[in-house]
């Protein structure tokens, strides 16, 4: 018996599988396929340990999967652009393709020493100008379809990246990489018109049965289906109106005020004679566009002197405010606030003395009586105080207003959407340039599809914030495709959500002359098994989804939905250590002498923080290679799929690394010992098999049923422990007729069991075995029904009355055969101490009474 050793074997299996090209997938529409696929990460330099485990579960889904006999597509590409490049070149005086290709290449060795089953033929980076060019004919084509507009909007802007920023990459106000106040711009920009799909987008997540329901309701929240009332408040002493949005017409009468937002026209016109309006919406517009940052604002207005007609109560007059907590792309641009039941409402009514009338009651309140503090009530109840909708429910009293609404002609049924049409335009040159060229006489025209690639000029400089596209001396200039005159390309690249919107689509043909190649796209289509981070929940999902079924509307894909199933894993978390004087430590820097944690270099004692997900800023992180070098790739796989339920976050730890390090050598001393005394390959099955040999074979047979209901429902954890229960079996003598084939067929089924999450230990194993082919080649073990139904019975002796031993038997064992493996045990030998035997009581599969 030799001793495993990793830093061999691994190396050695890799290259062999790459020389093979055992994991390049085809098209083949005989087989059933199998497309799994991980979100693929951006290319900052390093893999992490949240990398490490994305990549082992998917790694294991395509290997399970592959043995169970699909044709399976597993590939792995680069999310290459985005502003970190960008920064990276203003900040080190490279240039991002540099920067990013290097990082590529590093990444690529880390990813690769961890031995995934991936096809990388298909590999590719976003940033690849056969990809970017390919997307720009797919922008193209959808233009041509009538789903991409151009127009002026107000946008989230970072003055010092130079860039428009999508809601998602402002946090509490500010730019999510300079951290600087974002202002709010008026620009034009280029849109998907995604807002056309809200509504089958919506439906469709019914049926995503196979997704986690978390995902779908922030999916559902992010589109904001809500059926409402356009409702049309006349002004006072004008022949001008206010059209209003509202869910909740059945408060109408608790109205205190109006809101519009201050880009409303009213306002815009209100603030073109009057300057302190102007300013006020100068400060509204330094918020930004998210509903988060509006929650987060202080609710402020201004008065703008109008007053409305309330729409039921003639004689009743409301006041019109511009607010700081409206949006002009929600809705109409107004709201009519009913402070006593929505917060927000009841917040802006305090700072302005505004009247609180709650019409909504609880049940038992009295309408007389009932006061709102500083918290609106928004729960249940029946209407008060609201005339003619009096002691109705919430329901029936939106029902009435909408309809004497409509019928008096000033209101509207209608169903809104809080998803806003996807702006795509960035003003940064590390993007896909957008294939648009804007002639003085043509206005916009698109770009020839014989002229793409636009490609992106190498001769940038990164010397000021910006855009170096708009500085760049002549890669604007062009002629106008349509008149041949002199005109400008467009400057803005693509949003680089964009990118990754139909990247599985690229795989499925990542060499054709096409965005992708159809054929092969509606054969592997849609991805079987997506896996990555909640982070991604909303956008890339569900700007995948848009672009998959606008693909499909045109007749290029027939699968409208890109990922059949999706699962999203936890975060991968350790402690954080800080020195005497507050400062953040690495792991490595730390050591454990007695009960105490100090500093590997000073002896310094450390405290010790709660557990939080990796990263660089806490130093909580463990580098991959480090541990690989030290442990193997399988030990470090097999650890992050067995610590706990893949969705939730898993906790790293030094004594759980080692664990699975030493378990990988137990598993291997254990198979070779079997090995020792195992039968040949292809020995014909013995006919008869010693109770141990059944019993062994009763087990093995029960973990293979488990690991694979375990692996097919992605419970890696659990595959885990069931490999763990059977090693522990398998460490027991097997004897007894017929144990020498079930040794072979233990040792052989264990290495295949373990082949999808230790493939390097689970290839020495099946080399050490005599076999000359691949076990990647293998098909999955299949449990014998049979062997699955636990027909043992547990029997106890007794000597004189006392209770001896317990014998585990078959059910329905022979009484003979019963009293002879009863007076075979050597604590019913002891007790009967050579005394004679006067009978022998059985009690089928209960028990066995000896009286001496």
């Amino acid at each position: 018996m030799t001793r495993y050793n990793p830093q061999a074997s691994e190396p050695k299996w890799q290259r062999i599988w790459e020389e093979q090209g055992v994991f390049n997938a085809k098209c083949d529409p005989d087989r059933e396929k199998y497309y799994v696929l991980e979100m693929f990460p951006y290319p900052s330099g390093r893999i992490h340990m949240g990398h490490v485990r994305n990549y082992t579960q998917g790694d294991v889904v395509a290997r399970f999967k592959r043995m169970c006999g699909y044709n399976v597509l597993h590939p792995m590409g680069w999310d290459a652009f985005g502003m970190p490049a960008e920064n990276a070149a203003f900040e080190k005086k490279t240039h991002p393709a540099k920067w990013t290709y290097a990082n590529i290449d590093a990444m690529r060795s880390q990813l690769k020493r961890l031995g995934p089953a991936i096809d990388w033929s298909r590999e590719f980076a976003t940033c690849d100008v056969d990809y970017y060019g390919k997307q720009q004919a797919l922008f193209l084509d959808l233009y041509e379809a009538g789903m991409l507009y151009r127009k002026e909007s107000w946008v989230n802007w970072d003055p010092v990246d130079h860039t428009v920023l999508a809601n998602e990459q402002v946090i509490d106000g500010r730019g999510w990489r300079s951290g600087a106040l974002v202002e709010r711009r008026k620009l034009s920009q280029w849109f998907f018109k995604i807002t056309d799909f809200a509504e089958e987008l919506n439906e469709a997540l019914g049926d995503l049965k196979d997704w986690p329901e978390k995902v779908r309701t922030m999916q559902s929240n992010w589109i904001g289906r809500s059926e409402g009332l356009k409702l049309t408040f006349d002004l006072d002493g004008t022949d001008g109106d206010i059209e209003v949005y509202t869910t909740r017409p059945d408060t109408i009468f608790g109205a205190s005020f109006i809101a519009i937002a201050a880009d409303h026209p009213l306002a815009l016109s209100l603030a073109e004679n009057d300057a302190t309006l102007k300013a006020f919406a100068d400060e509204c517009r330094k918020i930004g566009t998210s509903e988060e940052a509006l929650e987060r604002a202080e609710k402020k207005g201004y008065d703008t002197g109008l007053i409305a007609k309330h729409p039921f109560v003639d004689g009743q007059t409301i006041p019109v405010y511009v607010a700081n907590f409206v949006l002009m792309d929600y809705g109409t641009g107004a709201i009519f606030g009913c402070p006593a039941h929505d917060q927000r409402d009841l917040d802006f009514a305090r700072t302005y003395d505004l009247p609180v009338y709650p019409v909504v009651v609880p049940d038992g309140e009295d309408p007389a009586t009932i006061e709102i503090g500083e918290k609106a009530y928004d729960g249940p109840g029946r209407i008060a105080n609201s005339q003619f909708l009096d002691g109705k429910t919430i329901a029936e009293a939106k029902a009435e207003i909408a309809t004497r609404a409509e019928d008096g002609g000033f209101g509207e049924k209608t169903v809104n959407y809080r998803l806003r049409d996807w702006g795509v335009s960035r003003q940064r040159y590390w993007g896909c340039p957008i294939p648009m060229v804007h002639c003085d006489d043509c206005g916009v025209v698109p770009v020839q599809k014989n002229q793409l690639p636009i490609v992106l000029p190498d001769d940038v400089q990164f010397d000021e914030p910006g855009n170096p596209l708009e500085r760049h001396e002549s890669w604007s200039h062009t002629t106008c495709p349509k008149c041949n005159k002199a005109a400008k390309r467009e400057t803005d690249t693509c949003d680089t959500f964009v990118d990754s919107s139909w990247y599985f689509l690229r795989f499925a043909g990542p060499d054709s002359a096409n965005p992708y190649n159809e054929e092969e796209a509606n054969y592997w289509m849609s991805v079987d098994q997506y896996i990555g981070g909640i982070e991604h929940a909303i956008l890339h999902l569900l700007y995948a989804r848009f672009i998959s079924r606008a693909l499909t509307k045109i007749g290029k894909l027939k699968s409208a939905e890109p990922f059949e199933r999706l699962f999203t894993l936890g975060m991968v978390c350790h402690e954080t250590y800080k020195d005497n004087n507050g400062n953040w430590r690495f792991p490595e820097e730390i050591e454990r002498v007695d009960s105490q944690y100090v500093l590997r270099e000073s002896g310094e004692p450390v405290s010790i923080g709660r557990s939080e997900k990796m990263s660089k800023s806490k130093k909580n992180v463990i580098d991959p290679d480090d541990i690989v070098d030290q442990y193997g790739a399988d030990a470090v796989r097999w650890f992050v799929l067995s610590d706990s339920p893949p969705e939730r976050d898993f906790l790293w730890s030094d004594v759980g690394i080692d664990g699975a390090w030493r378990f990988s050598h137990r598993l291997w001393r254990v198979a070779s010992t079997l090995l020792e005394t195992a039968g040949d390959i292809g020995a014909p099955c013995p006919a008869y098999f010693s109770e141990s040999a059944i019993k062994a074979r009763r087990a093995l047979h029960q973990s293979i049923s488990a690991t694979t209901q375990a692996l097919a429902g992605l419970q890696f954890n659990k595959a885990v422990a069931q490999i763990h229960s059977l090693v522990n079996m398998l460490a027991e003598p097997i004897e007894g007729d017929g144990s020498d084939w079930v040794k072979r067929e233990a040792v052989q089924a264990l290495t295949l069991l373990i082949a999808p999450m230790m493939p390097h230990l689970a290839e020495d194993l099946w080399e050490m075995q005599g076999h000359e082919d691949l076990i990647v080649a293998q098909a999955w073990p299949v449990a014998e029904d049979r062997l699955l139904v636990d027909d043992t019975v547990t029997i106890a002796v007794q000597v004189k009355g006392k209770l001896r031993d317990k014998l585990e038997l078959a059910k329905g064992m022979d009484k003979a055969d019963v009293e002879k493996q009863a007076l075979a045990s050597e604590k019913v030998q002891r007790a009967i101490n050579g005394q004679d035997i006067k009978k022998i009581i059985v009690v089928p599969d209960r028990i066995v009474n000896i009286v001496v």
